[in-house]
């Protein structure tokens, strides 16, 4: 929510679909209804939310909630580590072989780094200003930060000493960066926010190598890959998910979605977007140049990031019930809806959900 445009858009959202009834931003072919939502895990505490992360056993969801960042087995939907620390807890990203976990930390300009065993906290080391988006590139074995008020990716090694431990490197991106996909090969794929285009980074010469713009896509946030095809999903703020070749960066197809998108992922044939409007639009991948619209899904309002089990296809999207925004202020000249305490839960959704 960086812009006027942006607080003005969420305003008209509450405007005309209010708190309980929320409408599908696309239509979708009604033969096939594939996903719904199935159950709620009712989580609690007060408070925002940004991204999910959950572990490649699907069995642990991480959630990081400004300050702290609970990790919930979702299996009884309790929380079993509370990891402290953060000022403005963004993202979270795992990386096994080390043993660790890292948290950026935007209000904080740095990532907390904690162990994956005991959720206790083992340091923090600095990145830059808005440290937001986190990812694990495993051809240059980086944890990869992207800083979006530093216009900066901050390169991390996994085995990095906490308590005193720098960067390994950071890279100028010329632009705003929101999130970031690895290929596993080399090649990063930054959205740049402020500039509607998606960079390419050499995650080898840990230099920037390419600028693809994103044609019908403007302020791109959630973006994903399918690695055997090589097509990204950008999903952008004005309602256009757009795919890309990874190659080159030509724009394959690009389809409608709902307001104000803040993930894409993508499994098992199928691409998915979250949007804050509570809609999940479910896109088929048919061949690498030909997709079809499979699916608009109601999920509620505020569930705009998601995190997917690529062991069952379960999808995991966060919101609680939500007040308006207030009014803009000098020290918050830019509000956001504001949380209702104690009803912060996570949405299950699955194909053949029952709810």
């Amino acid at each position: 929510m960086k812009d006027v445009a942006a607080r003005i858009l969420i305003f008209a959202i509450f405007l005309s679909v209010g708190l309980g009834e929320i409408q599908a931003a696309a239509a979708a072919p009604a033969t096939d209804q594939t996903y719904a939502l199935a159950t709620t895990l009712k989580v609690g505490g007060d408070g925002g939310w940004d991204d999910v992360t959950l572990n490649a056993a699907g069995q642990l969801l991480y959630v990081t909630r400004t300050t702290h960042t609970m990790v919930i087995d979702v299996s009884t939907g309790k929380t079993v580590h509370d990891i402290p620390g953060t000022s403005r807890a963004h993202g979270v990203v795992l990386v096994p072989d080390a043993g660790r976990g890292f948290i950026s930390d935007g209000k904080g300009a740095s990532v907390i780094v904690f162990d994956l065993n005991t959720g206790a906290t083992l340091g923090k080391v600095p990145a830059a200003e808005d440290a937001d988006g986190i990812i694990y590139d495993p051809a240059s074995k980086q944890v990869l930060v992207f800083c979006g008020d530093a216009h900066q990716m901050v390169a991390i090694a996994p085995d990095v000493d906490p308590k005193g431990g720098m960067p390994s490197a950071t890279i100028d991106l010329g632009g705003s960066p929101e999130f970031a996909v690895a290929d596993g090969k080399g090649r990063v794929y930054v959205n740049i926010e402020d500039r509607d285009e998606v960079a390419v980074v050499d995650t080898h010469a840990m230099k920037v190598i390419a600028r693809w713009p994103l044609g019908p896509g403007k302020h791109p946030t959630g973006i994903s890959m399918d690695r055997v095809s090589r097509r990204l999903f950008v999903g952008c703020r004005n309602g256009k998910l757009v795919i890309m070749n990874a190659d080159d960066g030509k724009i394959v197809a690009d389809f409608p979605i709902g307001a104000f998108v803040d993930a894409t992922a993508f499994d098992d044939g199928l691409l998915f977007a979250s949007c804050f409007d509570g809609t999940l639009t479910v896109v088929r991948e048919v061949s690498p140049d030909k997709f079809e619209l499979a699916q608009t899904v109601k999920t509620e309002l505020g569930a705009r990031t998601m995190a997917v089990d690529g062991n069952s296809g379960t999808i995991y999207l966060p919101t609680s019930d939500l007040t308006p925004p207030p009014a803009a202020t000098a020290e918050n000249p830019r509000p956001r809806p504001m949380p209702v305490p104690g009803t912060f839960r996570i949405l299950v959704v699955t194909r053949g959900g029952t709810h």
